[in-house]
């Protein structure tokens, strides 16, 4: 009985071990958004994943001077909303080990949506977010942060 009982809590310890290390490796989560500008943090992005699909939306703004809150130069659906509450990442799908791709980007300072890609850094603490048209080539990158 005891023997069980050291296998039973063994497993339990070594599945939710795993748990915790495959969630550090996938984009799903919580993240602080770095301004290229000036290197402060911009934002609060959660992304989640349903269905192998992998999407992100602004949790929480850091106000600068000039923020009205409202994604006034956002095409479409997304013209005059809340910035906060805002799905900017849609589409997104595994591409490989530690990436994604596939998917869509909305920048809601200047209403612009380009094509997105999705890499973890090997520790899985941040997030490099390459926002491009047409090619990669023809993009730019921002880290974001893993949240505690």
């Amino acid at each position: 009985m005891r023997k069980l009982i050291t296998v039973v809590l063994i497993s339990t310890i070594l599945l939710f071990s795993y748990h915790a290390w495959a969630q550090n490796f996938s984009p799903v989560g919580a993240w602080t958004t770095i301004d290229d500008s000036d290197n402060r943090p911009r934002s609060i992005v959660q992304i989640t994943e349903r269905g192998g699909n992998f999407s992100g939306r602004i949790l929480k703004v850091f106000k600068r001077r000039g923020d009205t809150g409202f994604c006034h130069n956002c095409p479409g659906r997304f013209k005059g909303k809340p910035v906060k509450g805002l799905g900017i990442i849609w589409g997104v799908r595994q591409a490989g080990r530690n990436e994604w791709s596939g998917g869509r980007i909305l920048d809601p300072k200047t209403g612009k949506i380009y094509n997105v890609k999705l890499s973890l850094s090997q520790n899985g603490k941040r997030l490099f977010v390459r926002g491009y048209i047409g090619i990669s080539l023809f993009g730019r990158t921002q880290t974001w942060v893993r949240r505690k």
